[in-house]
């Protein structure tokens, strides 16, 4: 692997596969060839960095390559160039989220408004002060910019809240650059195109034309409720206890690490269906591909849970190809919509929001369904504290499945009585698992479960039979 040919005091590379062109005016001229995922750029991008960084430093240049590699390595040299934009992407590595989703979208946009005024973004902060100190004059005339390109912007005819985002990116940078900018007006952050959560039907279809790796990729979202890029950066240690032992629903803990913003863990669990069709993708790739184009593969606790589509060596996916995954489900299944000739309606992250909906329906308490999809509420640790096998039982309880029950056994059936007589039975076995002592439901022996359930229900009904006629008898 080529290095950095270094005549600095750094005693790693920077960046793999980098190699020195000139040494000027203590900085390196380098030339990048591959991104952080070993793919070769189309074209190598050639671009300037100083030389003899601290640690730091080298993190947060290492940051930006990161961040802009997947969707616009083009910028690297503005980024690499610009002092007030490598400020920004070291104020969102230590300050804020870490993201490097975030830094792409701050510094793309930041690209976008600089070449927008003609200027790079370094000359942008310049053209603030004077002698060191802030130009109040100067500052003006870039609220005047900033002004004109709002303008621009919504000729385009651009939504509320994506004008708002990119406006929020520019102040940002200024204001790490330690420029204050207003409008002086106020955006709307109005979304008008919302996505919206498929149906079970819709998402029933989607499994039936999508091949194995595709129905785990659906059934996961759709019965663990987790974020895309989070899906694709699970790993088998993740579900292998649960999984190998036969017990359902598999408890998966997702580290703050690979949540978005990273800012707490959380616990969540999926259901049979999808526990079903990981065994059956993980048997097929230990044995290999029929054809003999992808190997038998050695599965390890570090294995990606879903790997690239491509390749002979395991190779995790990314969140992108997770969505393209699911968009072109959509788009074999007929089911893309346009909301406005703009978005579609539907999209990978909608089959989260199937996860809200449904839960919610089913009688599970808004604050246990916001933990299990790593949101931070008030109740967070209160949830965490009460253990796993208490957010196991209210998630099995709440039946949350894909497809519907293709006959009806006698729980369906008290469960359809009880909704005759106007409750609702989830709420019922939801509220009792919350009130019962935690057990481990075995997929493989559910008699214990079925029988505790059939016993719930029957109470209520009883229950309710009993105030029934003793209202009767009183009004006689």
């Amino acid at each position: 692997m080529a290095t950095i040919e270094t005549v600095t005091v750094q005693e790693t590379p920077i960046i793999p596969q980098t190699t020195i062109l000139e040494v000027k005016d203590g900085k390196a001229k380098i030339r990048l060839t591959e991104s952080p995922k070993g793919k070769t750029y189309r074209k190598p991008i050639e671009t300037w960095m100083p030389l003899n960084l601290t640690k730091g430093e080298q993190n947060v240049y290492r940051f930006i390559w990161e961040a802009l590699s997947p969707a616009v390595p083009s910028i690297i040299p503005l980024a690499f160039e610009n002092k007030s934009i490598v400020k920004l992407a070291k104020y969102i590595s230590r300050n804020r989220s870490g993201s490097r989703q975030t830094a792409q979208q701050y510094i793309y946009m930041t690209a976008r408004y600089a070449s927008f005024n003609s200027q790079t973004p370094d000359q942008l902060i310049n053209h603030c002060f004077n002698e060191g100190v802030i130009d109040q004059k100067a500052v003006t005339q870039e609220v005047q910019r900033l002004d004109d390109y709002v303008g621009e912007l919504k000729a385009r005819n651009l939504s509320p809240k994506t004008v708002s985002d990119q406006v929020k990116a520019i102040k940002g940078f200024y204001m790490v650059n330690n420029v204050t900018i207003s409008l002086p007006y106020r955006l709307s952050n109005q979304r008008t195109n919302r996505d919206r959560a498929p149906t079970p039907e819709e998402l029933q279809h989607l499994i039936d034309i999508a091949d194995l790796r595709d129905k785990v990729i659906v059934s996961m979202l759709a019965l663990g409720g987790f974020r895309v890029g989070t899906l694709a950066k699970l790993q088998y240690g993740h579900v292998k206890r649960d999984l190998e032992n036969g017990i359902t629903p598999i408890h998966i803990h997702v580290e703050s690490e690979i949540t978005k913003g990273k800012y707490c863990d959380y616990d969540t669990f999926i259901g049979k269906e999808a526990a079903d069709f990981l065994r059956v993708y993980f048997d097929l790739r230990r044995h290999g591909s029929p054809c003999g184009k992808i190997p038998p593969e050695t599965i390890t606790d570090i294995s990606p849970l879903i790997r690239a589509e491509h390749g002979r060596k395991p190779r995790s996916v990314d969140g992108k190809a997770v969505y393209r995954a699911v968009h072109n489900l959509y788009v074999k299944a007929n089911m893309l919509e346009k909301f406005r000739g703009r978005r579609y309606m539907l999209c990978a992250h909608s089959i989260r929001k199937f996860f809200r909906t449904q839960m919610a329906a089913l009688g599970v308490p808004t604050e246990h369904v916001e933990y299990m999809m790593g949101h931070t509420l008030s109740t967070y640790y209160d949830i965490q504290m009460k253990g796993i096998e208490f957010l196991r039982n209210i998630y099995a309880a709440s039946g949350l499945s894909i497809r519907p029950k293709t006959r009806l056994s006698k729980i369906e059936t008290l469960k359809e009585i009880i909704r005759a007589w106007g409750m609702n039975p989830e709420e019922i076995l939801t509220r009792e698992a919350m009130l019962q002592p935690h057990r481990t439901i075995i997929s493989n022996s559910l008699t214990d479960a079925d029988n505790s359930e059939v016993q719930t229900l029957s109470a209520a009904l009883k229950d309710m039979m009993r105030k029934e006629l003793l209202a009767i008898r009183e009004k006689e």
